[in-house]
C-alpha cells in the first residue's frame, strides 16, 4: 500500500467508528446523506474518498432528516401555530409507523418547505411528516 493512502485510511477508520455510534438514524436522511457523501468523496479522492464521504454523509443525513436542521425548527413552529388537533396513537411513534386509516387528519405541507408528495399531521402532540398513499411516517419532528 502506498504511503500516501495511510492517512486517508486512518481517517476512514475514524469516521466509520464514529458512524457506528449514531444509532437513532432516520432511514431516508441517512441513505441520502451517504449517497451524496460517497459521490462527492469519490469525485475528490477516488474509491477511498467514496468510503470516507459515504460515512460522513450518512452521519450528516441522519442528523438532518428530511427537513434538515434549519427547516426542522421552522416547521415545528409553523405546525404549532396552526393549532391542529392531535391524534392519540398508543404504539411507538417512529419513522416507518403506518398510521390507522381512520381518525387521522392530514394537512398539506406549505410550499416554502419544498416537501412535495408529503403531508403532515399531529400525533401525540408532535408534527409528523407522512406519505399520503401509505400513511407511513417518514419523519417525527420533536
Amino acid at each position: 500500500m502506498p504511503f500516501a493512502l495511510r492517512p486517508t485510511l486512518r481517517l476512514a477508520t475514524t469516521v466509520l467508528c464514529l458512524g457506528i455510534g449514531v444509532t437513532a438514524a432516520q432511514a431516508q436522511g441517512t441513505a441520502r446523506g451517504a449517497q451524496d457523501g460517497a459521490t462527492r468523496g469519490e469525485a475528490i479522492a477516488g474509491p477511498v474518498g467514496a468510503v470516507v464521504g459515504g460515512a460522513i454523509g450518512a452521519a450528516v443525513g441522519t442528523a438532518n432528516g428530511i427537513l434538515g436542521i434549519d427547516r426542522r425548527e421552522r416547521f415545528r413552529i409553523y405546525a404549532a401555530g396552526e393549532r391542529r388537533p392531535s391524534f392519540r396513537y398508543d404504539g411507538p411513534l417512529r419513522v416507518g409507523t403506518v398510521l390507522p386509516p381512520e381518525g387521522v387528519i392530514y394537512y398539506d405541507v406549505p410550499p416554502e418547505f419544498a416537501l412535495k408528495g408529503l403531508n403532515y399531521t399531529i400525533v401525540n402532540d408532535h408534527p409528523v411528516l407522512v406519505e399520503p398513499g401509505t400513511r407511513r411516517v417518514v419523519e417525527v419532528i420533536d
